[in-house]
């Protein structure tokens, strides 16, 4: 059921697909204070739409942390947190969102689009928790934060990945984005993509409407909004 204009759906994850609980951001403070002795205002600070080294960069910086050595760190950071990540992440610490794996299978049973991922998640990050719930199986490629500083970097990645894995070009108007902050919105319409918004993150569904998305739900369960964007051609 897909709009007759889309032809490559790219899926954030946290709060699009997935919603962790407050384990994460705690090993991610233990990363942060493993690398730098600190964590910044970590309790205070939205990651909301933000690629995991940009968010980093935000809260060292908020600490007074030279640039230069939070460039040296990033690696280390990245690596203590992804070896926390995938050692001790347990499906109960993941909530699968409503209807999602719906929505993936009946895609990809129709067969009319291609699926990827477009995240701030570094690599392994995304794979470790979409593994939770057998995800990775949907998605053969991705956008993600290794080597990327905003999410807007993410879309020409995603469109490379995309012509590599199918052997096929996909347009920018034929994308259709799916995240759940305002950031993934901005993204997508910087690069002439379609975006559709659930509210099943931390952004308030008003929000997200207030960033007029092409279309915005409260979540992928609502059916008939959803065969409203993925219809039958």
């Amino acid at each position: 059921m897909v709009e007759s204009s889309l032809r490559l759906v790219l899926f954030d994850v946290d709060g699009t697909l997935v919603l962790g609980s407050r384990a994460i951001r705690g090993w991610f403070e233990e990363a942060l204070e493993e690398v730098f002795g600190e964590a910044g205002d970590i309790d205070n600070h939205s990651f909301s739409g933000k690629v995991d080294p940009q968010i980093v960069r935000e809260l060292l910086t908020g600490a007074g942390v030279p640039a230069t050595e939070i460039e040296s760190g990033l690696p280390h950071v990245k690596r203590a947190f992804l070896d926390r990540l995938q050692g001790n992440l347990r499906p109960h610490h993941m909530r699968l969102l409503p209807h999602v794996k719906d929505l993936l299978e009946l895609l990809e049973q129709r067969g009319e689009v291609t699926m990827g991922l477009l995240t701030g998640n570094w690599e392994r990050g995304a794979r470790t928790k979409l593994a939770c719930f057998d995800l990775n199986r949907f998605f053969s490629f991705g956008a993600f934060s290794d080597g990327q500083r905003h999410r807007g970097d993410l879309p020409p990645v995603a469109l490379a990945q995309a012509a590599a894995v199918t052997g096929q070009k996909h347009r920018a108007a034929e994308t259709l984005i799916v995240g759940d902050s305002v950031l993934d919105i901005e993204c997508a319409h910087q690069h002439g993509m379609k975006a559709l918004a659930v509210a099943t993150g931390y952004t308030p569904l008003s929000e997200l409407q207030a960033a007029a998305p092409d279309w915005v739900l409260p979540n992928l369960g609502e059916v008939h909004q959803v065969h409203t964007v993925f219809r039958k051609p």
